[in-house]
């Protein structure tokens, strides 16, 4: 049974997330929180596997206790949150200082029912990482931002798709942190909710070298910049001619996500073929594992993260079972790999080299 405690300052919000995630018959609430003064002592009490967080509270906010809690008492915390632009930058801090994973509170991106899913699964999978790895994965986030960017002598016309769920948020600003200007462009799908995504963009773009933007519809895919697929829209790649842009639109979940991998490394296969680069990054189900096979099968070059840096191996994971990715890297090792500064060699030396599947 997970033991979950439910922090949150409003009454409602508390009843009702309580009350769905006692549906689930692995999950019980052992206790509500109105503020994190509260939550101290009935963790202490409690000891639960997982929280669920709200960020905006009185007296104190739920950054601030996030930090302390992962510093004193780690547990896997998923962020709670309201679409407020204050919300949205702070609950984007929460997942740089440790917590597992965002959803927005019902009203907004999700309804009750599709909070209560998507929340049960998200705890199923917060109940299973370690602090330890989220310990590790950000001090390899560290580590990068402290080396010397990435140079690239030669550029042609290829497309750089990358996709990622759980644990993706510091995976993405990994990678792009050391991706010169020159590079190819970039195209993003992170699963997030709706607003999240423009707040995550301008947050990478004042980290990065490169310019990182939310992907408009018409939006064109240049060298040294990157698009970021907007929440709750799919994103795909189109070409007229030798330009390469993108498509945002609406329709059906894929893989029970939108923005979906999948929808978009479909795209990239069809439209750019060969001279693409594929990389699946950390996160839970399979979105992006079939997209990811088409892009190999159309002769792009594809790559998938590895489990020891995965806060999540479950995306990468399918990739790898079903013959998608080419190349199983280590995270600090994807971003000269999709720029292909590192030779055969070196990839055979940091991780396993798939080219013969």
């Amino acid at each position: 049974m997970i033991k979950v405690i439910v922090i949150d300052d409003s009454a409602i919000v508390r009843q009702v997330l309580a009350r769905e995630l006692s549906k689930a018959p692995d999950i019980e609430v052992v206790a509500t929180a109105a503020d994190p003064y509260i939550a101290r002592d009935k963790i202490v009490a409690c000891k639960p596997d997982v929280l669920t967080l709200d960020i905006e509270m009185p007296r104190m906010d739920g950054l601030t206790f996030l930090r302390k809690i992962m510093q004193h008492y780690p547990i896997p915390t998923i962020v709670v949150s309201s679409l407020t632009p204050k919300g949205s930058t702070m609950a984007l801090d929460a997942l740089s200082s440790g917590a597992v994973d965002v959803i927005s509170k019902p009203g907004y991106s999700y309804t009750v029912g599709d909070l209560s899913k998507i929340l049960i699964e998200q705890i199923r999978v917060a109940s299973t990482v370690t602090y330890e790895k989220i310990k590790t994965i950000r001090n390899t986030t560290i580590k990068c931002s402290k080396q010397k960017r990435l140079s690239l002598s030669q550029t042609t016309n290829k497309i750089i798709a990358i996709g990622a769920s759980t644990g993706g948020t510091v995976a993405i600003e990994t990678v792009l942190k050391q991706i010169p200007v020159n590079a190819p462009g970039i195209v993003i799908v992170q699963h997030m909710p709706e607003k999240f995504t423009s707040s995550f963009a301008q947050r990478l773009n004042s980290l990065c070298d490169i310019e990182v933007k939310e992907a408009k519809n018409g939006d064109s895919i240049l060298p040294g910049s990157a698009l970021i697929a907007p929440g709750n829209y799919h994103t795909v790649v189109r070409r007229s001619g030798a330009r390469y842009y993108v498509e945002v639109k609406s329709g059906p979940p894929v893989c029970h996500q939108r923005p979906s991998v999948d929808v978009l490394f479909h795209s990239v296969a069809k439209f750019v073929g060969a001279n693409a680069i594929g990389a699946i990054l950390t996160g839970m189900g399979d979105d992006g594992a079939s997209g990811l096979l088409e892009m190999r099968k159309s002769g792009a070059t594809t790559i998938a993260q590895d489990e020891n840096s995965c806060v999540v191996f479950g995306m990468p994971k399918e990739a790898i079972e079903n013959g998608a990715a080419q190349r199983v890297l280590p995270l600090e090792k994807i971003a000269a790999a999709v720029l292909g500064t590192n030779n055969t060699k070196n990839h055979e030396e940091a991780g396993y080299n798939l080219n013969r599947v």
